[in-house]
């Protein structure tokens, strides 16, 4: 089941959007988008569970009614979680600052203006994930998003609280494509949303990527990866328990333990067997299981260079001395130092987001955070009108140079006024 592997038998994931997915779920946001939303209750309906007149749209004050009737150690746990996350969310807007410099008579900068609504996605088939519309929902609100957005599917008690507390003004109750297509274009009383975030389903990917063409999109999210880095020190039965938090995500879940110890591999093993006897989910994590294995290596270089091949999701460090690495690990979606660092805590909102690249996508872009809402607009603006010569000479001659000669003029006029001085007009 979770067998020994060479480090040339593990191969990194890509995402994979096959051409016959991609057509079904462009035919739905079609249909979504033409048909508005008695089409979007059909496809809720027909895959969501949406009962017959069931709400489609959760208001307001609906979502403050569920708040307040969840059990009150469901909202104290609600409101723990959403301050670490809202707290780390507003120290990451703290970092973003505008510029202002001057050069050449002009002054120049940049500002950063958060998108002005936001449509968060939450899964909600298997497992009724408030968590991630928590992560979603507050770093949007952190950013100073004004307008957010909610879809989840079979929209349990707890997931209506998040929104809640995420300060969302509706929450669609349709899952899948169709609710891509919802958030993307508008649909009933929810406008075109500018940013569609957050994870989900393959139908849930393609249709982000598909819509992506008109919105922004934080990535283009797959099933759970988890990589663990273990030493000859590292605790089986809290290696096994990573790796099971992860696998029971989803059967394409992507569960991997390198090492350079193969008694701590083996014993791995063996407690993997012996926690996914009292699992309740069990068939989905041993199937996972399956995707994955022991990778053991001859060294720590090989162990770090298959680590960063993999680029996985999540990379948790169960060695010694995790400070070593630092710097060597050049690709993932989020680590975890330390045995005590557990991964589950990122899932749960220690703080930073735990919606992460995956498929590789970690050598190239970050996890969820304020910064995917924020649009930053470079201005120029004249402060002395004699202060750049030797800019539109540059910019003239630098348009000669590529044979752009409206682009020369451009330049060469404004030269030649401020050669002359002050006009007494336009024409002159």
């Amino acid at each position: 089941m979770f067998r020994f592997l060479t480090p040339d038998e593990i191969e990194s994931r890509s995402m994979d959007l096959p051409a016959p997915l991609l057509e079904r779920c462009a035919e739905t946001i079609a249909a979504v988008r033409s048909g508005g939303d008695e089409s979007l209750r059909r496809y809720a309906e027909e895959w969501d569970g949406l009962t017959s007149g069931g709400s489609l749209f959760v208001g307001p004050d609906e979502l403050a009614a569920s708040f307040e009737a969840v059990p009150v150690e469901t909202r104290a746990l609600l409101g723990r979680t959403a301050a670490r996350i809202r707290e780390f969310a507003e120290r990451q807007r703290e970092c973003v600052k505008g510029l202002v410099t001057h050069r050449d008579g002009l002054e120049f900068g940049h500002e950063c203006i958060p998108v002005r609504r936001a449509g968060c996605y939450a899964p909600g088939g298997r497992y009724p994930l408030a968590s991630s519309v928590l992560m979603t929902t507050l770093a949007a609100r952190a950013a100073g998003v004004e307008g957010i957005v909610v879809a989840s599917p079979r929209p349990h008690p707890v997931t209506l609280a998040a929104a809640h507390l995420g300060g969302a003004e509706v929450l669609i109750a349709a899952g899948g494509a169709q609710a891509i297509a919802a958030l993307a274009h508008g649909c009933g009383p929810v406008e075109q949303c500018d940013m569609v975030v957050g994870p989900g389903n393959r139908y849930v990917t393609a249709a982000k990527y598909l819509v992506s063409r008109d919105v922004g999109i934080d990535m283009l999210a797959g099933p759970s990866e988890l990589l663990v880095l273990a030493d000859a020190d590292a605790a089986p039965s809290l290696v096994s328990a990573d790796l099971l938090a992860q696998a029971e995500h989803d059967a394409d879940a992507f569960p991997v333990l390198v090492t350079t110890s193969r008694s701590v591999g083996e014993a791995v093993q063996r407690e993997l067997d012996r926690q996914l006897a009292v699992l309740s989910s069990a068939p989905t994590a041993a199937e996972a299981l399956a995707n994955g294995g022991i990778v053991l290596c001859g060294d720590e270089d090989e162990a770090v260079a298959v680590c960063n091949r993999l680029a996985p999701e999540h990379l948790a460090l169960h060695v010694a001395d995790p400070a070593p690495l630092h710097g060597r690990l050049d690709h993932f979606g989020a680590v975890f130092a330390g045995a005590s660092s557990a991964e589950v805590l990122g899932d749960y909102g220690a703080g930073p987001n735990h919606v992460l690249p995956t498929g590789g996508q970690a050598r190239h872009t970050g996890g969820l955070s304020v910064f995917q809402f924020l649009r930053f607009r470079t201005f120029m603006r004249e402060v002395d009108s004699k202060g750049h010569e030797q800019l539109l000479a540059d910019a003239e001659a630098f348009a000669l140079l590529e044979g752009l000669p409206g682009h020369a003029r451009s330049a060469g006029i404004r030269a030649a006024l401020q050669a002359r001085g002050p006009v007494d007009s336009p024409t002159s």
